[in-house]
């Protein structure tokens, strides 16, 4: 699909939440769960605070890294007929699938339906269904297989089960256990090739900053790691605006745009010009229900806030839709 737009930011009001990120990154600055990764920045110049793990970020080494991420790359499929090129310029959009969820709804007659927990099956089935949707480019496990929650490996059973009923490229929800794995089988679908596995990545890793403001252990070991396999790396925010965030929007965005910029700045600090997403599935804090609703109209402003900052920087983007 080329050229949807939807723009809620004027030029000067990118400016404001960009300065006011800096302004964030450098003053307040991001808890750094890893000691590996609080000396990486502290080597670049940081201000790093062992006590607190409170990492400060000069606005050189931030805009120095971001500089580093690729403004375009292509995500491969295990065909080579259903590739999928990230642009940065808005010039492209492409449909994922959302996830990860812990339910099915399986529709039992007209206007019936039951849920009930997902299932391995049920995540190769929607496999199925995602690889013949032309409208489908590329897809995340929309759920996990419950039936395996308490089996240690339990992502390697779903990367199996997304591999083997889909030639599409995968958004993976990944785990850095299990990277080396991951990788054996990309190259095990193109022949054993390793080179070409390193070359031609058909997946992407990932993690979530801890809103608010916060780089856990987990998204470190995804930004060290994941690189040494080829995979790109998506860094997304799932900040919830009136809870982990600020009710106004625009505050959330700031908070948003800090958390993802110290993870890509991460990634440019251990692997200079490796492929990185700005990812977004920030949404508003539904006080009736307790909940994180990701149909709302804030969902839709806030994403198309997040894709407008993704050009501004040049980095290709993942929003949720609405």
């Amino acid at each position: 699909m080329e050229n949807l737009k939807l723009n809620i930011l004027t030029p000067e009001e990118v400016q404001e939440i960009h300065k006011a990120t800096l302004k964030v990154l450098a003053e307040s600055g991001i808890l750094v769960d890893s000691v590996e990764a609080r000396e990486l920045f502290r080597k670049n110049g940081c201000d790093v605070d062992e006590e607190t793990k409170m990492v400060k970020m000069p606005e050189k080494v931030v805009m120095d890294a971001l500089a580093k991420v690729p403004e375009e790359f292509t995500l491969y499929s295990r065909d080579g007929k259903h590739n999928v090129l990230f642009k940065s310029d808005g010039s492209l959009v492409h449909n994922n699938t959302f996830g990860i969820g812990t339910k099915i709804i399986e529709y039992t007659d007209d206007g019936k339906y039951i849920d009930r927990e997902a299932t391995l099956k049920d995540l190769g089935d929607i496999a199925k269904v995602a690889d013949y949707c032309d409208n489908i480019d590329f897809f995340c496990s929309p759920v996990s297989a419950m039936d395996h929650a308490d089996d240690p490996v339990r992502t390697l059973k779903e990367m199996k089960a997304l591999l083997v009923n889909s030639v599409k490229p995968i958004d993976l929800d990944s785990d850095s256990d299990f990277y080396q794995d991951y990788f054996d089988m990309v190259a095990a679908c193109y022949g054993g090739d390793k080179e070409r596995a390193m070359r031609e990545p058909i997946n992407t890793v990932g993690c979530c900053p801890a809103s608010p403001l916060q780089l856990d252990a987990e998204l470190c070991a995804t930004a060290l790691t994941g690189p040494k396999y080829g995979f790109p790396i998506n860094i997304l925010s799932m900040a919830m605006a009136a809870a982990s965030s600020p009710i106004f929007l625009a505050g959330t965005l700031v908070t948003h745009n800090a958390e993802v910029i110290a993870g890509l700045v991460l990634v440019q600090l251990a692997f200079p010009g490796h492929p990185c997403i700005y990812g977004s599935s920030t949404t508003c804090f539904d006080f009736y229900s307790q909940s994180a609703p990701v149909g709302s109209p804030e969902i839709a402003m806030i994403g198309a806030g997040v894709a407008t900052l993704a050009q501004f920087y040049k980095i290709p983007s993942i929003v949720a839709g609405s």
